[in-house]
């Protein structure tokens, strides 16, 4: 049975039961990039311009919550760099007590399929669900198809590896599930199918305002329930205006196109 209290948090994290969710955890895996440096002001431009939520380490948390506008807030509870021996190698960076200290209504966690650390995460991912369904705090999960372990051409956009990724994470105790986009909606409806949670897309490299809004209607076409994008938003010139234009599509079901005009960033 869902609690009350889980269900109230986890409705602060989307509207209508679709997700906009800007992370910003990579100052521990880049570094502090453009975007991270005046975080504040990033936070206070993205739920300006309609993020559901927030999603960051816990150690920046003072620096969230007066800029969130309302907006709900994600702690994330593993990482690496990009300088370490192996970026595949998330390790836990905090705890469930520590994210409510935070201020968290949810914790998130990263697993990659089909990397040579895949059984230790699947063992941090189901300790961390049992962990926060205690104190009522749902769980997203950041599975990803990535390791030495995958074959083909594209393993980390190959639908079947994302299907297998998304199912891990409903197996595992998660509420929500984020992960890459195959490339098309055909192909990522079986992602979406092969899952009852709601899938969110990641955004990956910034391609461009064009690139990133046509992989969001995609996705939703699709059945995903909206998206967990970062660097296409948070290093966007404009942080409030894209974040404003990918609102439109999840949340209007508007066009690309049009939601490009109406955001002003033609």
């Amino acid at each position: 049975m869902t609690h009350a209290g889980h269900a109230a948090r986890l409705a602060r994290l989307s509207t209508d039961d679709r997700f906009l969710i800007v992370p910003m955890d990579h100052g521990i895996t880049l570094g502090a990039v453009d975007g991270l440096k005046r975080i504040e002001e990033t936070v206070d431009a993205v739920t300006r311009g309609g993020a559901d939520a927030v999603l960051t380490q816990k150690g920046v948390a003072p620096r969230i919550h007066p800029n969130t506008n309302g907006a709900g807030y994600v702690v994330h509870l593993n990482a690496s760099t990009t300088v370490g021996p192996d970026s595949n190698d998330k390790r836990p960076t905090g705890t469930v007590k520590g994210a409510i200290r935070a201020g968290a209504d949810a914790v998130s966690m990263h697993i990659n399929v089909g990397s040579d650390y895949e059984r230790e995460q699947i063992e941090f991912l189901a300790e961390l669900t049992e962990t926060a369904d205690d104190y009522g705090l749902p769980t997203l999960a950041m599975a990803y198809a990535r390791g030495a372990n995958l074959t083909g051409e594209d393993p980390e956009h190959d639908a079947d590896y994302l299907g297998h990724a998304v199912r891990l994470a409903e197996e595992l105790g998660a509420d929500v599930v984020k992960t890459a986009y195959s490339g098309d909606q055909e192909t990522f409806r079986h992602v979406c199918e092969s899952t009852a949670l709601p899938v969110v897309i990641a955004g990956g490299e910034p391609e461009g305002d064009r690139a990133t809004l046509a992989a969001v209607r995609g996705a939703v076409d699709a059945g995903a329930a909206g998206v967990s994008m970062g660097r296409s938003i948070f290093q966007h010139d404009d942080s409030e205006a894209i974040t404003r234009a990918v609102s439109a599509v999840v949340h209007e079901d508007a066009d690309p196109e049009d939601a490009i005009h109406a955001a002003g960033l033609v």
